[in-house]
């Protein structure tokens, strides 16, 4: 059965020095040295990666162990740099999308692509999205769960949605910058609670400032199986109900209902989780995702579906069907010969 890993990360092997360009440390910075490899941030180590995180034939070997046939990759979110000057960041973009569509092209039965975009000046985001689309053949754009000072309610992003929906490019709602992380640097909190909390700071403002209601065609994937959003979705439908003055004053739609109409992955490392989400968001909304390659991610897989033991049909929709149907590409794509 095909399996298509819809959160799969990738970087190029380098990547251009603007560290050293523009005199801002802020710009990550791959530096290749003893056979390791590492990223530098603010003048410091930020992570290791390894030939899993750049090599196309590396990877396609490793994944194909777990039968996995397909990743549809996108960058990092380090790399996201929404506090740059808006043409830095595009320089930055630029080189990771064309980069991406390079190996869908040199591999196009084991990669499909979603790019990246400047999002803090949406304007230059509409225009690099639909070159992503239009000149690079990738299906669509990972974006931060909140570009600094802006929520995905902002106003000023509005345009940006309106224009994925037109393009029917697939967004992929990824966290980053998570919230809290200098008050909880400890135990890895960022990771293990700001990043579920980011997921559902995206869904909320997505819902509740109207830009779902607004625009029915947008395709929107939460990453991390929507992060707490769908476990909380109980106390989150309560608020709404009892006090509509403070959550329903821009969308008066109960929010448990946009959970069937927005995708999630299936990465949340918990059989009873995974059940639950399948329960509430319905088995078409659900897609393989993993998070590779990165050790937060799912270790073998495709594994946390495989556990369910769920109908031939239904694994077919969790594994390829409903990632095929949000990136809008046939199944041909990826088995003819």
């Amino acid at each position: 059965m095909l399996k298509i890993d819809t959160h799969a990360h990738i970087l190029p092997a380098d990547w251009p020095n603007l560290a050293a360009k523009y005199g801002d440390d802020r710009f990550p910075v791959m530096v290749h040295a003893d056979n390791r490899h590492r990223i530098y941030k603010d003048g410091r180590f930020f992570r290791e990666v390894w030939a899993s995180a750049f090599d196309p034939e590396v990877r396609i070997a490793d994944y194909a162990k777990f039968g996995v046939g397909v990743q549809v990759i996108s960058t990092v979110p380090v790399l996201f740099s929404y506090w740059a000057r808006p043409g830095q960041a595009l320089e930055l973009h630029r080189h990771l999308n064309d980069h991406m569509a390079g190996v869908c092209r040199d591999h196009p039965r084991h990669y499909a692509g979603i790019g990246t975009v400047p999002l803090q000046s949406p304007t230059l985001a509409i225009q690099e999205m639909e070159r992503c689309i239009d000149q690079l053949g990738l299906s669509g754009v990972q974006i931060g769960s909140h570009c600094e000072d802006w929520n995905l309610d902002a106003p000023e992003l509005f345009p940006f949605f309106e224009a994925a929906a037109d393009l029917g490019a697939a967004i992929l709602v990824h966290p980053w910058d998570m919230m809290g992380r200098d008050s909880m640097p400890k135990y890895w909190l960022p990771w293990l609670v700001g990043m579920p909390a980011e997921q559902s700071r995206a869904a909320c403002c997505l819902i509740f400032g109207g830009v779902l209601e607004r625009l029915p065609a947008l395709k929107v994937c939460f990453a991390h199986g929507g992060g707490s959003f769908p476990y909380t979705i109980g106390r989150i439908e309560h608020g709404f109900r009892m006090r509509p003055d403070l959550v329903a004053t821009d969308n008066a739609q109960n929010p448990r209902d946009y959970l069937r109409r927005v995708y999630f992955d299936s990465c949340v490392h918990d059989d009873a989780a995974l059940r639950y989400l399948i329960e509430v968001a319905g088995i078409e909304r659900i897609m393989l995702g993993t998070d590779y390659p990165f050790p937060l991610g799912e270790q073998e897989p495709g594994s946390g579906i495989s556990a369910l033991g769920l109908p031939q049909g239904d694994e077919a929709r969790l594994f390829h069907g409903t990632a095929l149907e949000w990136l809008g590409l046939p199944l041909s794509r990826f088995t003819m010969e």
